[in-house]
Parts: structure tokens; sequence; C-alpha cells
């Protein structure tokens, strides 16, 4: 079983606080995020809903690649663009969308075939499965030329 860990270390109120999120890989460290990160502009800071769109992104890249592998077309290149869309709501603030944009550069198939193994990679992708049900997500894809 792999297991990940990140870190955030907080100062103040929400409203006027900062933080910093770190991974434990080494990888991400000491990223500073803020409340107006997340609702305002995001002025070089991070926010939760940026890091999971990063997650999703890198998560359905994998998963397309494996897909289109395994039917025998492996991808020269795949660019991969995820958007949150963090929304307040009458509950209060809800992650209420996630767009998957997918540009590829694969030999041997046509724009149909991509779009299909397109969408099969985010029914199998891990990230997108623990969203599901809660975030609406939505795939746009596209051979690259």
């Amino acid at each position: 079983m792999a297991r990940q860990q990140a870190r955030v270390s907080w100062n103040g109120d929400l409203a006027h606080g900062s933080g910093t999120a770190s991974g434990g890989s080494g990888a991400l460290d000491e990223l500073p995020v803020t409340w107006a990160s997340r609702t305002e502009e995001p002025q070089g800071k991070t926010s939760p809903e940026e890091l999971i769109a990063a997650a999703h992104a890198a998560c359905y890249a994998m998963s397309l690649a494996g897909v289109l592998a395994r039917a025998g077309t492996p991808p020269e290149k795949l660019e991969v663009s995820a958007t949150s869309s963090f929304d307040k709501l009458d509950a209060g603030f809800k992650i209420t969308r996630m767009e998957l944009d997918v540009q590829g550069r694969v030999t041997g198939i046509d724009s149909t075939t991509f779009e299909q193994a397109a969408r099969q990679a985010e029914q199998g992708c891990p990230v997108s499965n623990a969203l599901r049900g809660n975030v609406e997500i939505s795939v746009e894809a596209r051979l690259l030329d």
C-alpha cells in the first residue's frame, strides 16, 4: 500500500492568515497558501483547489497513458489541464466542477478513438473516482497535429 503525506502550517485567522503546504516527498516545499488565493486572485500563492487540480491532471495523464498503451497505441505526448471551480453556495463553499482538457499526440488512432480512450481513462482515474458523486467532471479531448 502506498501512502503519501502532506503538511500545512497556518498562522492567523481565516481571512487574514496564511500558511505553507509541503509534501512528504520533498517535491512540494512550503508552498504559500491563503484564503484570498482561493477566493480572489492567487498572487503567487496556491490553494487546495489548485493542488487538487494538479493532482487530478497528473493522475488522469497516467490513466490515459495506461489506457492507450494497453490498446497498443502508447502516446507520444499528452498535455492535460484540470480546472477546478470553487463556488459559494447557500450551504457554504464547495468544489463544484473539475474540467479536464487533454491534447495528445498518438500515432495510429483517430479522433473518435482518442476521445473514447479519454473517457475510459477518466472512469479509471483514482482522483476522478475520489471526486465522483460530489464534483461534476467533464473531459474535452483532441489529438495534436
